[in-house]
């Protein structure tokens, strides 16, 4: 089990859906500098081979020095890894390609699962995380080891969930997943909430899918839902969040008011404990 975090640590929200393609990673760089632009310190962690959230935030792969790559190996600690990024209170430990090889290296390495949740409570109590409020971790869109550390270092989970046909389908994957890890690995484990993304009012099979999923998991769904954006999808090309591309499109707006949202739930857990 991970090692018990004071009470100072940050907030360790996971960004998982074993299903591609649902705005996973463009949830995970757009929430995190909303959150950022509200006054919150956050640091994502880029826990996906393919490295899309380090390039979405303007950190190439010729500027990556160290990685959440050798991180996991063990070679560095995870604060070596953080950089600053452009954005005021966001920090990134970006991820490469040698990232896809960690698995079979650390099949038979020793707490093989805690690899992310050891280097992140190392990081809470050095001076280079002082004060920092959240971490959000962007996992691939698989069930890896990469995604069991991810969940075995969170305290929370968000499934951002693609209002499309087979939603369901891959949020009853994930969901159960969650519920192996925490019957297993972290006991701690919570769902923090479902966000409805690439949403399309206009669409009648849009509109089912969002009834569906709130019917199915009521205030777990928050009330935000995230547009189907142009200028979303644009925003990564230019090395940028979908907040400074376009501050005023309606998917960055989304944006921010999902992170009011996630701030909102988060006090309310803290007076509910």
């Amino acid at each position: 089990m991970p090692a018990n975090r004071p009470a100072s640590s940050p907030r360790i929200l996971a960004v998982a859906n074993q299903k591609g393609g649902v705005g996973k990673t463009t949830t995970a760089i757009n929430l995190s500098t909303a959150l950022a632009a509200v006054g919150e310190k956050v640091l994502l962690i880029d826990l996906d081979p393919q490295g899309n959230a380090s390039t979405g935030l303007g950190i190439s792969a010729a500027d990556r020095g160290v990685t959440t790559y050798e991180v996991l190996s063990g070679d560095y600690r995870l604060e070596a890894a953080v950089t600053e990024t452009d954005i005021p209170g966001l920090c990134l430990a970006p991820a490469g390609v040698d990232l896809a090889g960690a698995e079979i290296e650390l099949i038979e390495a020793d707490r093989r699962h805690f690899r992310l949740a050891d280097a992140l409570e190392e990081f809470s109590a050095s001076e280079k995380g002082a004060g920092m409020t959240y971490v959000l971790i962007d996992c691939p869109p698989s069930l890896s080891l990469l995604t069991i550390n991810a969940l075995a270092a969170a305290q929370a989970v968000m499934i951002p969930l693609q209002c499309e046909f087979f939603a369901l389908e891959g949020l009853s994957q994930i969901m159960r997943t969650i519920e192996t890890v925490r019957t297993r690995i972290n006991t701690a484990l919570e769902l923090q909430g479902v966000v409805l993304t690439m949403h399309d009012r206009r669409n009648n099979l849009t509109n089912q899918v969002e009834d569906d999923v709130r019917a199915h998991l009521q205030d777990k769904v928050y009330r935000t839902v995230i547009p189907r954006n142009v200028r979303i999808s644009e925003a990564p090309s230019h090395g940028k969040p979908a907040l400074l591309y376009d501050l005023k499109c309606p998917g960055s707006q989304a944006y921010i008011q999902l992170a009011s949202e996630v701030i909102q739930r988060e006090r309310q857990r803290q007076k509910a404990a």
